[in-house]
């Protein structure tokens, strides 16, 4: 029986052996011995160190973590950040001078170290996969080569419409190798999604899967990757790889199914395997600000945005925020369960740049029983198990209680992400999987390929809070006068310059980035986070303020209502959104059910009663419908703003961003409900 605490408390406080052992202990012990003056004895006198001295930190981070690349031509000193207080935060160049490549950084350790384990993989389907170092080095020289041997180089994008798995892994790395940009999304993905987004940035290369299973159903692919390679003319070479019968010992089933193409030569992952030999990998530096990713915004309300991130801002944050918040360490076993459409796989991966393993699952994460990723990192040892805060709150709702049946030894962090991680599920973390576990509430997105609010292995886990703002980030809480406040609920918002700051959006001028993240308030990035900055520094989360409710003129956040509503014995999962009712908003909530419960009077007076004791009367939604899932994005996250936008009988221009965009037939029925 789980014991649920009855205030915010810390829930957790490193002991004094392991605080001292962390790479964020090592990093003060370091600068104050070259500082002796320097009184830093916790995180937040470090933390405000960074923000007083933004360029000596970012030089620190860059040789405390390893960074491979050229400093200032071929000087000894790192090209500093033109920074100054008449610069705007938007405008900030950081690092002009500095080269490297990502790919190279990734892979450093493996060329030290080629008999350890790189990568450990598993599919739905049970077959497993491990990587050396010196495995992924060769694999990652033949795609190279076949590569150049098709002209890709600096500046071109190569696009991967792939499953996590060692093949998106390879053929990423290969790409940026040569300076070359990696675009990518999951198989889960329509065509025309898919289209929407690489049609933009104009793919030289479409790397993708003749088909995959999730769920125990098996998907062809082989209709959606004709239709995109047909689509996008810039498109001259297509790899597919035959993944949908991998392991398959009958090779005629093996083999890939053959993609119909108008403009693109069709090649296959395995036949481009053999007809190179390996070799040294070339990589191929870079400047610091070259672009290296593109990343796209979920799109639901219109075209999806594409987000243009650097070489140097990706390598040297991902770098500081796995080893100084993370606290991951060379042979460490990485696990985050993601998909090649949401930017933690981006953040995953970059994990192999400290020397750790990337541990990496495809497949269905509860199917045929939630055992499945507990199992895995039972099995591989995993140190850090990376999942979304529904993932959690689901097994929660189920009773499954991991401790039970896995040891989990190794586990020293769990980091939770997508959003809100609701009080309660810090405490099932803690009762239900391990006790002594770093469990860190991350917030970031794919904005900024990385975070604003994270963890930290040397203070405390409070209940219900991310632990505090990321090394080197002003960030701050701002009212509606701009004003900045602590515990009390406003925007999140950044005052200072950052390295993995965007470099903007593809094919713009500029006007959309500025207007997407600094024209809120002056000279500072806002994030769109409903949140509250507590007394201690941490971060506790409301919502997105896109969909802030506003009944009676009172702001709630819709992370409220779920807390409470989804913890219902019969319903699985909600999502809440104002309907404009005369001069006011009443709430309107959607519930999905269990298949033996029936929304009626009970249920919905057992609903309203818990939002009323447990929050206040304006939380109480004025509707309640069934309907039989809630709309989701492909990476899991609620879309309000669609289901608003539905409710008032306006049109959804993007269905395809939606996972299941059929469920907007039946919210569309409760359109002109009165």
């Amino acid at each position: 029986m789980l014991t649920k605490p009855t205030s915010s408390q810390a829930l957790w406080t490193p002991n004094a052996t392991r605080a001292a052992h962390c790479h964020i202990q090592r990093f003060i012990n370091e600068l104050v011995a070259d500082k002796p003056a320097l009184n830093i004895s916790d995180y937040q006198q470090l933390h405000q160190w960074t923000l007083d001295n933004p360029e000596h930190f970012w030089q620190r981070v860059w040789d405390f973590c390893g960074v491979v690349g050229s400093k200032q031509g071929q000087t000894t000193q790192l090209g500093e950040a033109v920074w100054s207080d008449v610069v705007p935060a938007r405008d900030t160049v950081w690092f002009p001078e500095a080269k490297l490549n990502y790919a190279e950084n990734l892979l450093d350790y493996g060329s030290k170290n080629p008999e350890k384990v790189a990568i450990l993989f598993q599919n739905e389907q049970g077959h497993v996969e491990q990587y050396t170092w010196k495995l992924l080095l060769e694999h990652v020289s033949i795609m190279q080569q076949w590569l150049q041997s098709i002209n890709v180089a600096e500046g071109d994008v190569v696009a991967g419409y792939l499953p996590h798995s060692p093949y998106a892994v390879i053929a990423m790395l290969s790409a940026t190798s040569l300076g070359a940009i990696w675009t990518s999304t999951s198989p889960d993905f329509g065509a025309e999604s898919v289209i929407e987004r690489f049609e933009q940035v104009k793919p030289k290369v479409l790397f993708c899967v003749d088909g995959y299973q999730f769920g125990g159903k098996s998907f062809s692919m082989t209709d959606k990757n004709s239709a995109i390679s047909n689509a996008i003319e810039s498109v001259s070479h297509v790899c597919t790889v035959g993944y949908q019968h991998l392991g398959q010992s009958d090779p005629s089933i093996a083999t890939c199914s053959q993609i119909n193409t108008d403009n693109a030569i069709n090649i296959e992952w395995e036949s481009v395997i053999g007809d190179f030999q390996s070799e040294p990998v070339h990589f191929h530096r870079v400047p610091f600000n070259s672009p290296l990713f593109i990343l796209y915004s979920s799109g639901t309300t219109g075209k999806p945005k594409c987000i243009v991130h650097s070489v140097g801002g990706i390598t040297l944050n991902h770098l500081k925020e796995h080893q100084l918040h993370c606290d991951v360490r060379a042979d460490d076993r990485v696990f985050y369960y993601t998909t090649c459409g949401w930017m933690m796989w981006n953040w995953h991966v970059s994990a192999l740049a400290s020397g750790a393993s990337l541990v990496i699952y495809d497949g269905n994460p509860v199917y045929p029983t939630e055992n499945v990723l507990w199992e895995l990192a039972s099995r591989t040892s995993v140190t850090l198990f990376g999942t979304a805060a529904k993932y959690l709150e689901a097994i929660e709702k189920n009773g499954f209680i991991p401790s039970e049946k896995f040891a989990l030894t190794h586990l020293r962090t769990l980091c939770s992400t997508g959003s809100v991680l609701y009080p309660e599920q810090f405490d099932y973390v803690y009762q239900a999987i391990k006790s002594d576990l770093h469990l860190a509430s991350i917030s970031g997105g794919t904005d900024i390929c990385g975070c604003f609010v994270l963890g930290n292995p040397i203070s405390p886990v409070y209940r219900g809070e991310c632990q505090a703002a990321g090394l080197g980030l002003d960030v701050q809480v701002f009212n509606t006068n701009g004003e900045s406040v602590i515990e009390q609920r406003g925007e999140l918002v950044c005052l200072n310059s950052f390295p993995n700051q965007p470099i903007g959006f593809w094919n713009d001028d500029g006007e959309r980035y500025h207007n997407a993240y600094w024209a809120d308030f002056a000279r500072c990035w806002s994030h769109g986070d409903d949140v509250l900055m507590t007394s201690h520094g941490g971060m506790r989360f409301f919502g997105r303020s896109d969909a802030i409710l506003n009944p009676g003129g009172v702001r709630i956040g819709t992370a409220e209502i779920y807390q409470q509503v989804n913890q219902l014995d019969g319903i699985i999962d909600s999502i809440a959104v104002g309907r404009t009712h005369l001069s006011d908003e009443k709430i309107v909530l959607f519930v999905q059910l269990s298949p033996s419960t029936v929304l009626d009077d009970n249920l919905q007076h057992a609903i309203k009663q818990q939002l009323k004791t447990q929050c206040s009367p304006r939380h109480v939604p004025s509707e309640i419908y069934a309907i039989s899932e809630i709309p989701k994005t492909k990476s899991g996250k609620l879309v309000e703003l669609a289901v608003k936008q539905v409710l008032h009988g306006q049109e959804i221009k993007n269905k395809g961003a939606i996972a299941n965009p059929h469920v907007l037939d039946e919210v569309a029925q409760f359109a002109h409900t009165v």
